[in-house]
């Protein structure tokens, strides 16, 4: 114990907090890692450019171009980041045997037997995503096409993606959060809005009418306010999405860039925990709009995990971080998103939290504000040097050094 740890500890000590037992807790939240900010969401099963709205900016050097040096770069930022973790996985990361192929309304849990392997060797759970974009039937509408053709694959995609997600459950013995996205809308104004939602409502009954072990595999929906070249019109609305999963019993999933930029996740989160048993987040930063820009400390990632820890209701609240940036080292990039969140988290377990509500139930706000205020300054920092200390992890700058010689050794040799 460092001695600001113990001057941390006493400080907190004295509003109720147990630093040691916030370490222990922070240390077995697990955050999902999506896979794709290493090869900046291109995947192995297409080799065409990024479609559905999905778009990389940037040429940093180093991007992962096969499935063995996208799980090395996932073992560097495991390395560097203490905690619990999942691995989060699109349908396009399939990985194919030499001369092998199989489109996406065809894969199998076989296709995805390296990952497992990859995460049971590293006791991580897996979470799933089916891919409807970057692939020749996503030019347009999907499980909201009215080609019935195009619809049809579609569907047999999500159910192909609902068996391989209980595959990784029964392997990894951790339920699997599947997650249901796509970019179905329009550029301009349609004549016709009720259709699409209707056809995309049906298309997920077929999904899930395939059945699954609702145990094992905790199926969500997530909804989005529009996208690149869907500007006036989104399918798969907040609307769309709260009453489909509410009507069928799934997880709704909120990814606070899929909002109209005036609307805080934070302040969703209890509504939703009010009438879902469960709940998934994608956690991100949105600049001005859905920018999947590198979740940094900000004011909304903190309070997004404030409501997380005040809610009681962490183990019902699956969390995984969504960006992509291609601009600067994918490595550092990846890391400084988790330990961002984590040192959110942090903050909000290191809260006095019945404390702070009891005043507001008073009507105390004068001591609130002051209150609220005075935790700003209280020595966090020192916590999160010690929990970076118990899990064997550098705390500070120190672990970009590791990443500048991890880039100098092995990520600008892939040229």
């Amino acid at each position: 114990m460092t001695n600001e740890y113990a001057i941390a500890k006493e400080r907190y000590a004295a509003i109720g907090i147990d630093t040691d037992a916030v370490i222990d807790t922070l240390k077995n939240i697990p955050i999902s890692l999506h896979c794709w900010q290493g090869d900046d969401v291109k995947g192995f099963d297409f080799k065409g450019a990024l479609s559905g709205g999905i778009q990389t900016t940037g040429n940093y050097p180093g991007r992962a171009r096969t499935p063995a040096e996208l799980m090395a770069d996932i073992d560097k930022v495991l390395a560097l980041d203490g905690g619990a973790h999942k691995l989060n996985l699109h349908a396009c990361y399939a990985i194919f045997e030499e001369g092998e192929w199989a489109d996406r309304d065809a894969l199998q849990p076989k296709h995805f037997a390296k990952w497992v392997e990859f995460a049971k060797a590293r006791g991580m759970g897996i979470d799933f995503n089916p891919t409807f974009f970057s692939h020749p039937k996503a030019d347009g509408l999907t499980l909201a096409s009215p080609d019935e053709e195009i619809r049809a694959f579609w569907v047999r995609h999500g159910q192909a993606c609902l068996r391989i997600a209980e595959y990784f459950a029964n392997e990894t013995g951790i339920p699997c959060v599947m997650n249901v996205w796509i970019p179905d809308g329009y550029k301009d104004i349609p004549a016709d809005r009720l259709s699409p939602r209707a056809t995309f409502a049906r298309s997920m009954d077929e999904i899930l009418g395939i059945g699954y072990d609702r145990e094992k595999v905790l199926v969500c929906l997530e909804s989005k306010v529009f996208g690149i070249g869907l500007e006036s019109y989104t399918v798969g609305s907040a609307e769309f999405g709260l009453g489909y999963v509410l009507s069928r019993g799934i997880v709704p999933l909120m990814d606070n860039g899929h909002y109209h930029p005036t609307e805080v996740v934070s302040d969703k989160i209890s509504s939703m925990l009010l009438f879902s048993p469960k709940l998934a987040l994608h956690v991100t930063r949105s600049v001005r709009w859905d920018s999947d820009h590198v979740v940094r400390l900000d004011d909304e990632t903190k309070e997004i995990a404030k409501e997380i820890v005040a809610s009681g209701r962490i183990d019902d609240i699956a969390i995984a971080l969504d960006y992509f940036d291609a601009s600067i080292n994918r490595v550092a990039a990846w890391v400084m998103g988790l330990r961002s969140f984590r040192k959110a988290l942090l903050i909000a377990l290191l809260t006095p939290h019945k404390e702070l509500s009891d005043l507001q139930k008073a009507g105390c706000f004068t001591e609130l504000m002051l209150r609220q205020e005075e935790l700003k300054t209280y020595p966090w920092g020192a916590v999160w040097a010690e929990y970076c200390q118990a899990c064997g992890v550098k705390s500070g700058e120190a672990w970009f050094e590791d990443v500048k010689q991890y880039e100098k050794d092995v990520l600008s040799k892939r040229v």
